[in-house]
């Protein structure tokens, strides 16, 4: 049989009405010897995409020459969408599309085509296979992928430069129709750009566009599809075109001239000033480099760039001075770094200027003719001596008067003086070269109108030596003397040193002292080369007859005048080897057992020694146990004695008397009140009736007689001091109602004492009346 496919109304008519073999179709299993018939009429079939019909769309017609009408073939549609998008009749074999269908989404459906027996599904028809394609319409705008963009285009650009290209897809069928030819214009941003229609290059439309006028432009591009035609579907993108610089514009100084003032004390490296040379460029353009062409102040100043700020920076290289200069003249030259030879004709790349600097005076500190003063003084000056003399100047107009002072911090021994007015320095005490040879004295020049103002110089004062020093031996020397010696031989070698120095050099001269000028046993050899030898006389020296020998030896200078010292020289007799070398020296110990007298001697002087010591201690001790006593005799001017004591209650009778605290009920005899009873004469004399009896007396008054008789000894002794003289007495009397409340006396007191009557005595004994009133005295004393 054969399966035709017949098209709807959708359908393209075949451009041939020729029935065409399927590639696809199976061969026919019932006639495999005979020649089949061609089964499938075969075109490629087209559905409309966005059908917007209220019915299913008809896409064509299934029919199998074996359906005879009757009922019994059924017709099956299997593939792409043959269940969610195509549908079949499977008694008329009609097929339809019942869903709008997007060719973006998918261009193709390949589906199969068969027909079967209804009641045994046995295929009555090879199976065939057929596409449906998806016709294009023009759905679909352009759009710009890589958009919104941002381009730059150096300034001062030629007409035509190009900026930037832009590209807008389509997603219509490029190959059927206009749907995705776009064409690309421009819509915003004339007349300072064009874009070309086909290919989408922006350029520049104006020429000589300036950076510095507008920096930056927006532009909005166009890409229409149907080649521009009206009924085309557009779409738009920005561009955003940024003039990039070039160097266009030199530097130029915003001011002919620069007035600054500077005061004359700015330190050196200090800033002066800083002037600017305006750039409309940016960047690398706009950097530049500045240079003093010329001026009155060559060397006092530079000028440097600086990086962040293209300033011209101008430094200060010298010290000013009011007085010398107050003003300078500078003509300063800004150029240009990075200089483009395209824009050469817009003239030189660079400009000049003047600049003033004006010097303010400042109150400065005097300044000394010359910082560092060398003097000589000679080390046996006298005090008072004038070494030299420096000299300062106040350098401002005022010339104020100046003040000299040395800082003590450099001659802390006072060694020297200056006079405040003239500058002098002079001796303020004995100098001594051996112990100080330069004296290096800071001298403070002080303005006088003006204190805080001071100037500082600098004295070197070299003392210079006298023959001050006599000479002495070099070192301490141990001279041994063999007993083997023989006559004439050399036992030591001496020289000598002298702490002064002469400027011909040293010579020393050597002697045996007269005492033992003309001794049988030594003799001494001056060397002339500033030693001395000393040899034996004799021979035969025995260290048990002496083992010691003591020779001075007097040595003296060749100063003027000559100075000269006598230094012992310590032989020892020694046993030697035959090499000389000693074996044992000094004095041979005896055999008998006992102390000699003298180490008798020196034992008993030790013991006595300690004898004494012990003595003073125990005198001492007894001295401090003793109570203080007020002597007449001593001077009592304003005294404060201070004892650092806490004491340690009752039973502490060490650090001072206890009688004093006693209640003066109790201790009634004067004899024992030794604090407060005249025990020293006077020439105030009492009768034996006329000197008050202290034992009849009230406690209170006891005291006041005291004082008066003290006034009245203080009065009439013809030897008192002519001077007041303050005493005082720590006495409250004995009025008090209470009578002693110390426990001191508390041993003494029965201790079942009833402490009721404190309630009687007031407000001011009610918190003792509290704690012991209402209970038994007992208990307070447990």
């Amino acid at each position: 049989g054969v399966l035709l496919l017949t098209r709807g109304c959708w359908g393209l008519n075949p451009s041939s009405g020729d029935v065409e073999k399927s590639p696809h179709s199976d061969p026919d299993p019932w006639g495999a010897l005979h020649r089949h018939k061609r089964s499938w009429v075969w075109n490629q079939f087209f559905v409309l995409e966005e059908f917007t019909g209220n019915e299913p769309l008809y896409v064509g017609k299934l029919h199998s020459d074996v359906d005879k009408g009757d009922g019994k073939v059924k017709y099956v549609l299997s593939g792409e969408g043959s269940t969610s998008i195509f549908t079949i009749d499977e008694n008329t074999g009609d097929i339809h599309a019942t869903k709008r269908l997007d060719r973006e989404a998918q261009a193709y459906y390949t589906l199969q085509a068969q027909a079967v027996d209804r009641v045994t599904n046995i295929p009555v028809e090879p199976r065939s296979e057929f596409v449906v394609k998806v016709q294009d319409i023009n759905d679909n705008e352009p759009k710009f992928l890589d958009g919104p963009y941002l381009a730059g285009v150096p300034e001062m650009s030629p007409l035509g430069t190009m900026v930037v290209q832009v590209a807008a897809t389509d997603a219509d069928d490029p190959t059927y129709g206009n749907s995705a030819r776009v064409v690309y214009s421009i819509i915003h941003g004339q007349p300072y750009f064009s874009v070309e229609p086909k290919t989408g290059v922006i350029r520049t439309a104006l020429p000589n566009m300036d950076r510095e006028t507008r920096d930056q432009y927006v532009l909005v591009i166009q890409a229409k599809d149907m080649v521009g035609q009206m009924g085309g579907l557009s779409g738009t993108t920005s561009v955003t075109v940024t003039l990039t610089d070039v160097n266009d514009n030199p530097p130029r100084f915003t001011h002919k001239n620069y007035q600054y003032t500077v005061p004359e004390s700015l330190p050196v490296q200090s800033v002066v000033a800083k002037i600017r040379a305006a750039d409309e460029d940016i960047g690398s353009n706009a950097e530049m480099d500045y240079r003093i062409m010329d001026g009155d102040g060559p060397g006092m100043f530079n000028i440097t760039t600086d990086e962040n700020t293209q300033d011209g920076v101008i430094i200060l290289l010298k010290p000013l001075d009011f007085e010398t200069k107050s003003s300078f003249f500078l003509r300063i030259e800004a150029t240009n770094r990075n200089i483009d030879s395209n824009f050469l004709s817009a003239g030189p790349f660079s400009d000049t200027t003047s600049v003033r600097v004006t010097v303010d005076d400042v109150n400065e500190p005097p300044v000394f003719s010359t910082p560092l003063g060398k003097m000589v003084v000679s080390e046996d000056a006298r005090v008072g001596t004038s070494i030299g003399r420096v000299s300062a100047h106040d350098p401002d107009t005022s010339n104020n008067a100046i003040r000299y002072s040395i800082d003590r911090n450099t001659d802390l021994e006072r060694f020297f003086n200056v006079d405040a007015l003239s500058g002098v320095i002079s001796t303020a005490k004995p100098l001594d070269r051996e112990a100080n040879l330069i004296h290096n004295l800071t001298v403070f020049a002080i303005d006088s109108q003006d204190p805080t103002q001071i100037g500082k110089g600098i004295a070197l004062i070299t003392v210079q030596d006298i023959n001050d020093n006599a000479p002495v031996f070099a070192i301490d020397y141990e001279t041994i003397l063999c007993e083997n010696a023989m006559p004439g031989q050399v036992i030591q070698t001496v020289s000598a040193v002298d702490k002064d120095e002469l400027l011909s050099g040293h010579r020393f001269y050597f002697a045996l002292a007269a005492p033992v000028a003309g001794n049988l046993n030594f003799t001494l050899r001056d060397n002339k080369d500033n030693t001395a030898s000393v040899l034996t006389k004799r021979g035969g020296f025995r260290r048990r007859e002496q083992p010691v020998y003591r020779l001075p030896v007097l040595i003296v200078d060749s100063g003027s005048p000559a100075l000269s010292s006598t230094n012992t020289l310590f032989v020892r007799v020694c046993d030697c080897d035959s090499d000389s070398v000693a074996l044992s020296c000094g004095a041979v110990a005896y055999t008998a057992t006992g102390l000699s007298t003298g180490a008798l001697v020196a034992i008993l002087g030790c013991i006595i020694t300690l004898l004494v010591m012990v003595l003073l201690i125990v005198t001492m001790r007894r001295r401090r146990k003793e109570p203080l006593i007020l002597e007449e005799e001593r001077d009592i001017r304003e005294n404060i004695v201070r004892y650092d004591d806490e004491g340690g209650g009752e039973e502490d009778t060490e650090a001072f008397d206890m009688v004093t605290l006693r209640n003066l009920n109790v201790i009634r005899d004067p004899g024992v009140r030794r604090d407060v009873t005249p025990d020293t004469p006077t020439f105030f004399h009492y009768s034996s009736s006329a000197r008050p009896a202290y034992k009849s007396l009230p406690d209170n008054v006891v005291f006041r007689e005291f004082i008066w008789e003290r006034l009245k000894d203080a009065d009439v002794d013809p030897s008192a001091p002519p001077y007041d003289s303050l005493q005082t007495y720590a006495f409250e009397g004995s009025g008090s109602v209470a009578e002693s409340l110390s426990s001191l006396e508390s041993l003494s007191t029965d201790s079942d004492q009833n402490y009721d009557y404190l309630s009687n005595w007031g407000p001011r004994f009610k918190k003792l009346a509290d704690m012991y009133g209402n209970s038994d005295g007992a208990t307070v004393f447990s």
